[in-house]
């Protein structure tokens, strides 16, 4: 009797241990640390896409099955897409989502459940962003038949021509395929789409990779992207208007192997930031370019505090980090952490800013969420929710992919 009771429950306890914790007190930190999804495989957007609704109310997160919403003080979440789509980004003034799925761009209302088409995507197109008032998504697509590693085989054989002849070679690594991808210098065009009619429009073409598009909160015709590429190759930041007008360069380098990326916005729209290194791997800074003015403000972090990607609240006065291994850039010995950064300026010392000099300044690290047992194959992306309350980030240090979020103010958070 005993044997044929005891494998359902065992089976039973396995699977409840395999499930990660709803909470925890991190044992180095002393911080509250919450699971926020239930389903595995779930993750939050990529650190700069929009994640949160016009309401700051709710998270959106993908599953295996589609896109799901997580009201943040309830914690109840529903499925609001279903089926195999690539986010965009939440609406910042209707109740939205943005997606693509089947080579279309589509949103869907969260609340209604009304779902639209907008366009049939160009060929060899992707969408990446929507901007603020939600009239126009941005993307871009290869032109020609020109290979690359998102699309191997031309999809209609042609013959080639002399900016159609390239072809590339499978990579050894991700770092040989940036460089023979840059190298390939394949036309491309970046484009715009108008939400309610579906009209596509070129705004800019180039022989460089066009990537990374991310429109201004606040301002609807300004769009930042990057020339991607070896990060010590390329003049990587730049900003467009919706006319194609006023192209310009937001960074110059100043030193051989110089590098910087991995980009954002403030939530006001006024300040561009980015991760910068004076030179690679050596030096490391969290810089901010003031779109207006020009003015420069530079913070230096340690080399355990580098992260992969930054963030800011929207307040503008936190600051938060997902860290990294000793496999990144920064070759970190102890930077497997999730970081809150709190910003000191240098001291002037009785001089007068200078408003073309850099304003220099350190970020004050504070550890948030012991990282060790987290693969950074997945990045964990981080970011305040809307309240300032939770730096929200993706991990699978207990398996599968789940979302996560841990208090900014240790003890501050309250219920389960």
């Amino acid at each position: 009797m005993w044997k044929l009771t005891a494998a359902p429950l065992l089976l039973t306890a396995a699977l409840a241990a395999a499930e990660p914790p709803e909470s925890w007190i991190d044992a180095d930190t002393g911080r509250r640390v919450i699971r926020l999804t239930k389903e595995p495989g779930s993750a939050s957007l990529y650190f700069n896409q929009n994640g949160y609704t016009a309401d700051g109310k709710r998270l959106v997160y993908t599953t295996p099955g589609g896109i799901s919403i997580l009201h943040l003080e309830t914690r109840e979440a529903r499925q609001v897409v279903s089926g195999r789509v690539r986010m965009i980004d939440a609406g910042r003034k209707h109740p939205r989502v943005y997606y693509t799925r089947d080579g279309a761009a589509w949103w869907t209302d969260y609340q209604t459940g009304e779902t639209r088409k907008i366009a049939d995507l160009p060929r060899r197109g992707g969408i990446a962003t929507v901007n603020a008032d939600e009239t126009l998504l941005a993307g871009t697509y290869i032109e020609g038949d020109g290979r690359d590693y998102n699309n191997q085989r031309p999809a209609t054989p042609a013959p080639a021509t002399a900016s159609q002849a390239h072809s590339l070679d499978q990579p050894r690594n991700k770092g040989q395929m940036m460089e023979d991808r840059w190298a390939a210098r394949l036309p491309m065009a970046m484009f715009t789409v108008h939400i309610d009619t579906g009209e596509t429009r070129v705004i800019h073409r180039a022989n460089d990779w066009l990537n990374h598009l991310l429109f201004s909160p606040t301002d609807p015709t300004l769009l930042m992207f990057c020339h991607e590429g070896p990060w010590h190759k390329v003049d990587r930041l730049w900003t467009i208007l919706t006319d194609g007008s006023k192209l310009t360069k937001i960074h110059t380098r100043t030193m051989d192997m110089e590098i910087w990326g991995h980009e954002f916005w403030s939530a006001d729209g006024k300040t561009i930031w980015y991760d910068l290194q004076t030179p690679r791997g050596e030096v490391f800074w969290l810089a901010a370019y003031e779109v207006e003015t020009g003015r420069r403000t530079w913070y230096q972090l340690q080399r355990d505090e580098w992260s992969i990607h930054f963030n800011i609240s929207a307040d503008g006065k936190l600051y938060c980090g997902d860290g990294g291994d000793p496999g990144q850039v920064a070759r970190a010995k102890d930077g497997q952490w999730i970081y809150l950064f709190r910003p000191e300026m240098v001291p002037l010392r009785g001089i007068e800013a200078d408003p073309a000099l850099v304003r220099p300044g350190v970020l004050r690290a504070e550890r948030l969420v012991n990282m060790s047992k987290h693969n950074y194959r997945l990045e964990p992306n981080v970011s305040f929710t809307p309240d300032r309350k939770w730096v929200v980030f993706r991990s699978n240090m207990f398996g599968e992919t789940y979302v996560f979020a841990v208090e900014v103010e240790r003890g501050s958070q309250t219920g389960t």
